[in-house]
């Protein structure tokens, strides 16, 4: 009986607990969205986190934006948007990662789904941006985050440095460069100098 008890006890306290460290959806919300562009903000579509964990939209789109909030399980703050159409490509990788697959295998996946056509990528070059930064310069209570460093990837499927022109690696802090070419997932790498 007792064995029962402090188990029960110990499931309550790591359930309050998990849910004490799941900022609101109106704060994941005003967070998640940072990382967009201002005319973008308040029509993007936002996946955030319910009390319990789980993953899910917060708040529906009415623009061509995907957010997604920080996940509280990780260290720092993280925030993302992109372009609505990457959507189904985003979504086809969180599935595989909530299956347990590595990050190889969620690419080989993807680039033969891909070339399949079972899974679309937008036919135009498509924007992701991310906004990252400390939990030291995050207010919880309001959704800010100073000094939030933005990086920009634009995918741009089965490019490569011949087509565009770009280097496989930046020569200076700031320089566009082009990661994974010839893949699906050939993407602009843009990543200004941390001031």
């Amino acid at each position: 009986m007792k064995t029962t008890f402090f188990s029960c006890l110990a499931l309550c306290l790591a359930t309050e607990i998990s849910a004490q460290n799941i900022p609101s959806a109106e704060v994941q919300i005003k967070t998640a969205v940072l990382a967009a562009p201002s005319d973008k903000q308040a029509g993007a579509k936002v996946y955030g986190y319910a009390s319990d964990g789980t993953f899910k939209v917060l708040r529906e789109g009415s623009n061509d934006f995907v957010c997604l909030a920080d996940d509280p399980k990780k260290e720092d703050i993280s925030v993302s948007c992109y372009f609505a159409e990457l959507d189904p490509f985003m979504e086809r990788g969180r599935v595989l990662a909530k299956e347990g697959k590595n990050a190889k295998e969620i690419f080989d996946i993807r680039e033969k789904e891909v070339k399949e056509g079972k899974l679309k990528m937008p036919k135009q070059s498509s924007t992701l941006y991310v906004l990252s930064g400390t939990k030291d310069n995050y207010d919880v209570t309001t959704g800010s985050l100073k000094n939030g460093y933005l990086r920009y990837v634009v995918y741009i499927p089965f490019a490569t440095a011949e087509s565009t022109g770009l280097p496989l690696k930046p020569d200076v802090p700031g320089m566009p460069w082009i990661m994974d070419p010839g893949t699906h997932r050939a993407h602009i790498m843009i990543n200004p100098p941390k001031p």
